[in-house]
């Protein structure tokens, strides 16, 4: 469903993001990617959806080139895939359910987005997600009056609306609780499984993409050096990951990747 061909990011300070990447992506599957800060996580998720250009090579989204695309043919890639990110990216003047409606945006004209003038379709399916997250009572509040797990959850429905084939989750749940971020990842899996929504996400704790993936990829300085299923996630390979041995405590406690 996604390949990665030859694909390189070099940023303009000459920093590589992504060093001569290629991996592919099947449909329905949840990966995790991890790594140490700065080994290419958020520069893969993003080239993926082209919130950033790539410099080399060719991304492909269900056989079409994303990097080649323009006009009309990326609105229509972009359309099928939604992005997650760690801040939220609500509107937070906006109730819930106009945040929600932003996931069809990619549907309709400039202007009736603009009047929102959403059909009664999209009404219905913005409920449905919000009723998927559990958080359907809070449809008319405010964003900015929720907490920041019911905010990611409203970030959820808002792909979910939007009828994302793939999801992008960058970090999602970086800055919540430990009770939340269970709720949280409880809700991208059961998606991922019962819709088959192809999910990748960057993951801070080694403990979250062995509990919730069915394969985890390992990026260091832009390159994959692992990539497998969970049961071959050791805690060796997470040691060739980071570049040194790193003790299970800190894995799983004050190490983030």
């Amino acid at each position: 469903m996604i390949e990665l061909r030859n694909v390189s990011k070099m940023y303009p300070n000459g920093t590589k993001g992504l060093n001569q990447m290629n991996i592919s992506f099947a449909q329905g599957e949840f990966v995790a990617i991890v790594g140490l800060s700065g080994a290419g996580k958020s520069t893969l998720l993003r080239s993926i959806n082209r919130l950033h250009d790539i410099t080399e090579g060719d991304i492909l989204i269900d056989g079409q080139s994303i990097t080649k695309a323009k006009g009309k043919q990326l609105r229509l890639i972009r359309r099928n895939i939604g992005m997650i990110f760690q801040s939220f990216n609500l509107v937070k003047r906006s109730s819930v359910l106009r945040n929600v409606l932003a996931g069809r945006v990619g549907y309709h004209s400039t202007l009736r987005t603009i009047l929102g003038r959403f059909p009664e379709k999209d009404m219905n399916l913005a409920f449905e997600a919000l009723d998927r997250v559990n958080i359907v009572e809070k449809a008319y509040s405010r964003a900015d009056e929720l907490s920041g797990g019911q905010q990611q959850r409203v970030a959820i429905a808002r792909v979910l609306a939007q009828e994302a084939k793939i999801i992008l989750a960058d970090e999602p749940v970086a800055s919540l609780d430990p009770l939340t971020t269970k709720q949280v990842m409880d809700d991208l899996k059961k998606i991922n499984t019962e819709l088959g929504i192809t999910t990748i996400v960057n993951l801070h704790y080694v403990d979250l993409a062995r509990q919730y993936a069915t394969r985890i990829v390992g990026l260091r300085a832009g390159q994959i050096v692992f990539d497998g299923p969970v049961s071959e996630a050791t805690d060796e390979r997470f040691a060739e990951i980071y570049g040194r041995q790193v003790g299970k405590d800190e894995l799983l406690g004050e190490q983030r990747v």
